[in-house]
This record gives C-alpha cells, sequence and structure tokens, in this order.
C-alpha cells in the first residue's frame, strides 16, 4: 500500500486509487491566456483575438437556461475554446451529490464542449440548503477519504477531465491535521484529477494566516497544474480578501512567474469579476500574463470551436457578487466571486 507523507509527521495511507475515473489531465489542450466571460465585457472580448486564446465560464448561470444567456455562451463558443469552472458542486459536503445538478451541467457539457471543467476545494451545501460562498473543510484524514470518493463519483458521471481548485480561506478549524499543500496534494494525488491552482489565493491565504507562499507551492504536485487563476483581492483592517475586483499586485506576478518556470500548464487566466472596469484596463494584465508565458517557455495554440448550440431543459440560478468596497469586511466574504 502506498504511504503520502503529510510532512508533518503523519502520513496518509493511499487507500483510495483512481477507480475508473476518466482523469486524462496530462492529455489536455494547450489554450494559452484566457478570460472569465463576463456580460458587460462581452462586445469587447469577443473581438480582443488578439489577446484572449480561451474563456472561462460559470456553467451554473447558463444550466437549464435560454434566451439571452444561452446565445451568449452560443457567441463566445463560435469565437474561443471554452473551459467551465463551477461553483456549486460542494466537494466537500456530506449532502449526497446532486444527481440533478451533474445531468444538467452534463448536459452543458455535451453542446459546450469545454476543454476540462472545474470547481473548489469546499463545501457550499449542507442539510440541502446552498449558499453563495464557498467555506473551507478540516484538513482531516476522513476528509480526504471523502472528497477523493466523491472526485471518483464527478469523473466517472461526467467523463471528462476534472480540475480541482484550492480556495482563499479565512479560518482554521480546531480540527485540521494536515498542513493547506499536504491536504489538497493528497486529494489530487488520489482522487487521480488535475489541479487548478490559484496564485492569487495562494498569496492571500499566505499574508492572512502568516505562511511563506513559496513553501506552499513546493510541496503541492506541480506536474498536476492544467490551469492558473491570477486576480486581485482588497486589503481591510482584518485581513486580505480575494474579491477579483482589483488589479494584480507584484507578489501575485512573482508568484505566477515562480509557478510557469516550473511547471507547463495549459491555460493561465485573468479573474474580474467585481469593479469591471472598461476592457482596455485589462489589456495590460493579460499581456503580462502572455509575457510571462512566452518568457518561460510555454508552448502557445490558438484554438476555438465551432459547435452546434443545444441547451439543456432546466432552469438554473445565476450567480452574482455585489462590489466588494461598497460593503464591510464580513459581507465581503459571504460574497466573494468565483
Amino acid at each position: 500500500m502506498q504511504v503520502l507523507n503529510s510532512g508533518e509527521g503523519s502520513a496518509v495511507p493511499n487507500t483510495l486509487e483512481p477507480i475508473g475515473a476518466l482523469t486524462g489531465f496530462q492529455q489536455c489542450p494547450v489554450l494559452g491566456v484566457g478570460l472569465g466571460l463576463r456580460r458587460p465585457l462581452l462586445e469587447s472580448t469577443l473581438t480582443a483575438t488578439d489577446l484572449i486564446d480561451w474563456l472561462e465560464f460559470t456553467p451554473e448561470n447558463y444550466m437549464g437556461r435560454g434566451g439571452k444567456a444561452i446565445r451568449m455562451l452560443q457567441r463566445a463558443q463560435a469565437q474561443f475554446r471554452l473551459v467551465s469552472h463551477g461553483v456549486s458542486l460542494s466537494v466537500g459536503t456530506v449532502d449526497p451529490l446532486s444527481e440533478g445538478y451533474l445531468r444538467d451541467l452534463a448536459a452543458l457539457f455535451d453542446w459546450t464542449q469545454p476543454a476540462w471543467f472545474s470547481d473548489h476545494l469546499c463545501f457550499s451545501s449542507v442539510d440541502g440548503l446552498y449558499f453563495n460562498d464557498l467555506m473551507p473543510l478540516p484538513r482531516t484524514r476522513e476528509t480526504v477519504r471523502q472528497v477523493v470518493s466523491r472526485i471518483h463519483q464527478v469523473q466517472d458521471g461526467i467523463q471528462r477531465v476534472f480540475l480541482l481548485e484550492n480556495i482563499s480561506q479565512y479560518l482554521n478549524t480546531p480540527f485540521d491535521e494536515l498542513a493547506d499543500s499536504d491536504f489538497i496534494s493528497d486529494i489530487v494525488t488520489r482522487a487521480g484529477c488535475g489541479l487548478l491552482l490559484d496564485v492569487n489565493n495562494v498569496y492571500v491565504n499566505s499574508v492572512n494566516h502568516g505562511f511563506d507562499p513559496l513553501t506552499f507551492l513546493e510541496n503541492i504536485p506541480l506536474e498536476r497544474v492544467v490551469q492558473i487563476h491570477v486576480a486581485g483581492h482588497h486589503q481591510f483592517p482584518e485581513g486580505l480578501v480575494d474579491t477579483h475586483g482589483a488589479p494584480v499586485i507584484g507578489p501575485v506576478w512573482d508568484l505566477l512567474e515562480w509557478v510557469l518556470q516550473r511547471s507547463r500548464p495549459c491555460g493561465v487566466m485573468l479573474e474580474r469579476d467585481t469593479h469591471l472596469p472598461p476592457f482596455a484596463e485589462l489589456v495590460p494584465e493579460l499581456k503580462k500574463i502572455r509575457q510571462l508565458w512566452e518568457q518561460t517557455g510555454q508552448p502557445v495554440i490558438r484554438s476555438g470551436s465551432q459547435l452546434p448550440a443545444q441547451a439543456s431543459a432546466e432552469p438554473s440560478v445565476s450567480l452574482s457578487a455585489p462590489s466588494a468596497s461598497a460593503v464591510p469586511f464580513q459581507e465581503a466574504l459571504a460574497h466573494v466571486p468565483a
């Protein structure tokens, strides 16, 4: 039996190997520089093919919907390769996986054909109640086993490459047994999935919890990084909050460069969800990502897709978030976008 060392004098037995899941993250297409699909920036985004190679969409905003939402996604799909980044899988909850959610997700993917799909290492539901937040999990061996089992179910059900994202977290639980880097490393390794690495989340957590971000990055499996998120945050008296509503700062760019020098991801994406500026103000950041991508020797493959659109049948709820600077710290935590 293989044993994964947690790095803290305790090891987690690897008793849950990947079981029949389509992992395949090693064969994901190289996409280059991406941006999130946002309605206020739609027209400028669709014409920026010199700056953007692919788009990320939030599936909950389109599952089971028609009308303007689906037409917007169809237009994006006609111009760019798409990637899905969900917010409601709640992979860490003890509730049963929602069969309806997975069914609607699969139906959406049937025609959007995302290069991969992802969600967060968190829970966002309990006892059937969903809420607009990404709650941190207790970093225990029991949680590792629970999350790995659920990822297997998701991969077997959807049959597409799945990535798990590290979240920004604003508390540690008294039940924690593993360091954050060991926790996410054990899960993605044993689940056989890829990693969506958010370098801004790493920075935010490092400041709020007082650890070295490079030590965290050195201790996670960079060979599993398929996608990278880079974003801005806001400073409050109580600490940093990952708002996706400000320009990317120097230390976060430095972390991105450090990772790109040591890994071969398939894409890097700029996240901007609140305080949306005119598109022109995002151009320098998109160019910065391109510069770092190219100077670290990453291959660039520009790809689009023309796929027939077949919307799924069930309605879903569109998620939105208020402007972070317009609310106090506690409310900002409760409404940070994904």
